[in-house]
């Protein structure tokens, strides 16, 4: 007999205890009744006194439910929390990693000089290497010294109130605090001699600069960005007898001697394998 209240097959017995039993005449057909306690307690009864008969599986019962494990009640507060961070998180994310101080394209930090690149080297025709001396030399490209400065501005507007940060740099001795614009990570090893030598120009890396009244980074100068080039600098070239510092230089498609490829004979340039080596850039 399978008992409702209980759960499990049940002695004839025992069940005669519950009130509702049939014997009991509660419930009159033949059915153990709502009310009896005792069926839980003939079932422990038959747990300890026959092992083997307890550990046979019980029998399945329409009133057997499914409960959820106590872990689950952490789920709600897990789900609500994280749906209202990742709301809040996500635009805090985007904006900041989409931050041109964080992509650094579009960084134009404000500098102690307001030294305009339109007027000294678009329209004055000033070039590039007076001031970043150290370009075809070494890895570095230097920025210019306060000396360089005062060679023209100890006489041109030498009382202008810009300038007067590069005249107290001149009479304390103390370095002009320029701020770096295009700045790579620490781990990343570029040499500029080793680019300008090579016919790489001025504008591939930092845009018209000749047109910029505040200097601003143009290229993202990332790393998926300098292995384009790397995979395919010929495009990227210009031939001796033209200056890295001319920005107007176009390529003539007519022209053999400038075509890519014989460019890049003509600079020896290495094969792509090499070009887009660790090692090349990470030393």
């Amino acid at each position: 007999m399978i008992c409702r209240f209980a759960g499990r097959r049940l002695s004839r017995e025992l069940c005669r205890t519950c009130p509702g039993g049939p014997d009991s005449g509660a419930g009159g057909d033949g059915k153990p009744g709502r009310d009896g306690p005792w069926a839980y307690r003939a079932m422990a009864d038959t747990t300890s006194t026959n092992p083997a008969r307890s550990s046979s599986p019980a029998p399945s019962s329409s009133a057997a439910r499914f409960v959820f494990p106590r872990w689950a009640n952490y789920l709600l507060p897990v789900v609500v929390i994280g749906t209202i961070g990742g709301g809040v998180y996500l635009p805090v994310l985007f904006g900041f990693g989409a931050s041109p101080k964080t992509m650094s394209q579009g960084y134009r930090p404000i500098q102690p000089v307001p030294y305009s690149h339109a007027l000294h080297v678009g329209k004055l025709g000033l070039d590039c290497r007076y001031c970043h001396n150290t370009v075809e030399k070494t890895a570095f490209a230097a920025l210019p010294a306060t000396q360089t400065c005062m060679n023209c501005h100890t006489n041109i507007k030498a009382k202008s109130e810009a300038l007067q940060p590069i005249r107290d740099s001149w009479a304390t001795g103390k370095p002009m605090r320029w701020t770096k614009v295009h700045d790579l990570p620490d781990f990343v090893y570029f040499n500029h001699s080793a680019h300008v030598n090579h016919g790489v120009g001025c504008i591939e890396c930092h845009g018209r600069i000749d047109r910029m009244q505040v200097v601003e980074q143009a290229k993202p100068l990332s790393m998926g960005w300098c292995l384009e080039c790397h995979r395919d600098p010929g495009p990227h070239l210009r031939p001796r007898d033209v200056a890295v510092t001319n920005m107007d230089w176009t390529r003539d498609e007519k022209n053999p001697r400038q075509s890519p490829a014989a460019l890049v004979r003509e600079y020896g340039i290495r094969d792509v394998t090499y070009m887009q080596s660790c090692y090349t850039c990470h030393r």
